[in-house]
């Protein structure tokens, strides 16, 4: 059985050979390719490949074109310079003119407390307000001591005193301060010396009843500059409410 197959595999590739090398064409039996030469024939065509990255052909350069004696070249139009129409000029990289920059002035407030300074100097940087476009000054101030005399029960207490002050030349001014109101004021100053010189003088004109009271104490405030502002910042700084105290802006004095 192994012999038989063994035969048949070699006459097998014997006939095989055979067909491939054309013996069996007399008998009709032709590989494909044979009957199809063309197809061999495109398998190969050097003058279609073309390298991609290789060097290309000079490429002729065109012919140039001679006029014939009969063709006419129509002239080219006048300028408009030529025909006198005014030319406008135009200059290369011109930006169209921004609009002018709003106008500014300065504005100042005052009598800031410390509280408040902290929290103006906070709304400022939030409207965008650079460091150098606003600023805030402190301000000292000395106590203030007066001749006075009261307090008084009633405005009929303080029109008798006025009265005998007329009478005795001694000037005098109502006083408004909590906790000295009603009462009058003979002098006012900026030391308890001072007031107490003036407080000898009033007594030696027959004034009884004067003492030398604080009509304020020594206090330190502060004051909010704005050298060049517009004046949509101006109303933006205006109604910050609590920040500026009810405070009005007012134009600056020098």
């Amino acid at each position: 059985m192994l012999r038989a197959l063994v035969i048949l595999l070699v006459l097998a590739n014997l006939g095989s050979y055979a067909w491939q090398t054309g013996w069996l064409a007399p008998l009709g039996l032709v590989p494909r390719g044979s009957h199809e030469p063309q197809r061999v024939e495109q398998q190969l065509r050097p003058e279609a490949v073309r390298l991609l990255n290789g060097q290309r052909p000079a490429v002729p350069a065109p012919a140039p074109v001679t006029a014939s004696p009969s063709s006419s070249v129509p002239a080219p139009a006048p300028s408009a310079a030529q025909a006198g129409a005014p030319v406008a000029a135009s200059v290369p990289g011109d930006a169209p003119a921004s609009a002018a920059p709003a106008p500014t002035a300065c504005w100042e407030a005052g009598g800031f407390e410390a509280a408040q300074v902290e929290l103006l100097r906070a709304e400022l940087r939030l409207l965008g307000l650079s460091d150098s476009a606003w600023r805030l000054t402190e301000v000292n101030s000395a106590g203030r001591w007066i001749v006075y005399m009261g307090r008084y029960d009633n405005a009929a207490q303080v029109n008798a005193k006025k009265a005998e002050l007329r009478e005795l030349g001694v000037d005098f001014r109502e006083v408004s301060v909590t906790g000295l109101a009603p009462g009058l004021s003979l002098g006012t100053f900026s030391s308890e010396a001072a007031a107490q010189t003036a407080l000898q003088q009033v007594l030696r004109k027959g004034v009884k009843t004067a003492r030398v009271a604080q009509e304020r104490a020594p206090s330190t405030s502060y004051s909010l500059r704005l050298p060049a502002i517009t004046s949509a910042q101006r109303d933006s700084i205006q109604s910050l409410g609590p920040a500026m105290g009810n405070r009005q802006l007012a134009a600056c004095a020098g």
